[in-house]
């Protein structure tokens, strides 16, 4: 008597060449935007999740561009009450910098920290932080690549 062993068929998975030939770039301005709301779909954009063939372990995520980064908005009383802490590993070496500071002088690094904080801690999510390009102003390098306007 022969026995077979019927394999259960496995889901499509995407190859990671095809992922990476058909990404887009997409442009959001985060003029009067709210930060968590924009961090949101920019992750979301970052990891491939709107697209039909979405796998969590395939990097098929897009590029985004985020320009207006100085002219973000945060809800509540976040602009006093939120702090952005580092450590520099030594003995009372704890940095607290206060939301506000930090936007005066770098408000990419908010956006920035943001969209790392929302995307899962695994290999991938410094591949997917490499697409990710965030301007203060309206200006930004990459008209060549026909940059795709998204609105938040």
């Amino acid at each position: 008597m022969v026995y077979f062993l019927i394999m259960p068929q496995k889901t499509t998975q995407i190859d990671s060449k095809y992922a990476q030939q058909h990404r887009r770039w997409i442009l959001i301005d985060a003029k009067d935007a709210v930060l968590g709301r924009l961090a949101t779909k920019a992750a979301n954009l970052l990891r491939g999740k709107t697209k039909r063939y979405f796998t969590p372990s395939v990097d098929c995520g897009d590029f985004v561009v985020v320009t207006n980064a100085a002219k973000i908005k945060v809800t509540g009383n976040k602009e006093e009450q939120k702090f952005y802490f580092s450590h520099s590993g030594y003995p009372r070496g704890a940095k607290v910098t206060p939301f506000r500071n930090q936007m005066e002088k770098d408000p990419r690094k908010v956006i920035m920290l943001a969209v790392k904080r929302m995307l899962p801690e695994t290999l991938l999510r410094q591949h997917q932080m490499r697409r990710l390009k965030v301007y203060p102003g309206e200006a930004h390098p990459h008209s060549a690549q026909k940059v795709e306007a998204l609105s938040v």
